[in-house]
Formats: structure tokens, sequence, C-alpha cells
């Protein structure tokens, strides 16, 4: 047998409800999931189905109308806005469709801003940001703008930048998106080398989705209908 794998993230009854007029919308009803520790999934469904709430919700950056999201036991529910911050900022990598880099900003600093948000020493910032373009294979383009970067590299920046303080979970939502088919191939094979983080990905592409992970989780309005493993 190997070795045991210990639950990063859990989700319990997650409801998440939005209130538009005199309509109700239910993003997520009744969710509960868990992934371990160092687990790739990918979470597929429709426009609509609750994928990226869920992201959401998982990554701090909303609260659910019901239930709980816990990350090593703690419920994100009881954090104050100072500690759900500070959750993002720690624990969280977020990885987006459109890359959100700062454009007037080479590679390297894009990397690099998480950490001087969060004032940890140039000298330092430098030498993290650097080993980690290195990692996604950009060491010869620290000094470009997006501008000067094909869409697969700003996503390499991207993805560098989501693991600057190291954190145990990253939520990349539709990261291929807005990528052909080969170098979206080539940025699912790099994160796939991220061993011991646990990925959630989110997408619309069921067969990208099989192709990726060992375990896949569909949505359906705001719904889990499948939870299988290969």
């Amino acid at each position: 047998m190997g070795p045991r794998m210990t639950e990063l993230v859990r989700t319990d009854v997650l409801t998440r409800r939005y209130v538009m007029g005199e309509n109700v919308l239910s993003a997520l009803d009744g969710v509960s999931l868990s992934f371990e520790q160092g687990e790739i999934a990918a979470i597929v469904g429709r426009s609509g189905s609750g994928k990226s709430t869920l992201l959401q919700l998982l990554g701090g950056l909303d609260r659910p109308t019901s239930g709980n999201v816990l990350v090593r036991g703690r419920r994100l529910a009881e954090c104050s806005e100072d500690e759900l911050a500070l959750y993002r900022r720690s624990e969280v990598g977020f990885i987006f469709q459109f890359f959100n880099l700062v454009p007037s900003r080479t590679a390297l600093q894009n990397v690099e801003l998480p950490l001087v948000l969060a004032g940890v020493p140039k000298s330092e910032r430098i030498a993290r940001a650097d080993a980690l373009l290195e990692r996604v294979g950009l060491k010869g383009r620290r000094e470009h703008r997006p501008n000067q970067l094909s869409g697969g590299e700003q996503q390499r920046v991207a993805i560098a930048r989501a693991l600057v303080h190291d954190p145990p979970l990253l939520l990349a939502d539709e990261p291929t998106g807005n990528l052909d088919s080969r170098t979206a191939t080539e940025i699912l094979d790099l994160l796939r080398t991220l061993t011991g983080k646990t990925i959630l990905v989110v997408t619309h592409d069921r067969a990208l989705a099989d192709s990726f992970a060992r375990r896949t989780v569909e949505l359906r309005d705001g719904k889990v209908v499948a939870d299988e493993r290969r």
C-alpha cells in the first residue's frame, strides 16, 4: 500500500445563492466534496453549472450562503476579512483564463509582485521569481513585458506568480481557455509537474479534463452529478 493521503480541503453541503431582483439564483446547491493533499482534479460542467462559484468559495474570494469550506480543518466562514486575505495570499495560488498580468511590468516583476505586497526584501524577491521563471521554462524572458510574450508564455508567468508563496492549493479557472490546443497541452503538462500541490482545474472541456486529471467532478445546476476516479 502507498502512503495515506491527507485531506487538504473539504466542502460540507456548500450552498451559494444570489438574489437578483425578485429571483433567487442557486449557483451551488448542497455540494460536498473532499480533496487530498497532492491531488489533481478537474471540475467540469457547462456554463452556469457552478464551477467558477465553487472555485471562488474554495479560494476565499466569496462566502457561502450556507455550508462550510474547511481547509486543513479550518472553517473559512469563521475567518475575518483580514484572515481571509492572509489565506488567499499564503495558501492559495490563482490561475485565470486571461492571465491577469500587469501590462507595464516585466515577467520578473509580475512574478515578484505578491512578494512586494507581502514586504519581502528585494534580493529574496528576485531570487524566488528568477527560480520560478526558470522552473516554468522562461529563464530567458524575465525582462519581457506581457505584450512581448505569447499566450502560452503569459500563462507560464501567471503560473510562476501563483507559485511564488509556495501555496498548497492551486485553483485554475479555465487556464487553457484562451490557448490553442498544443499550447493548452503544454500548460497542463506543466501543471502536472507540480507534485505535492492540490490542483483543481475548472474547464468546460470534458475530453481535456479526462486527459489531464485522474479525477473528474461534474457539476450541473449547482449540484455534483458525477465524481469519477480513474
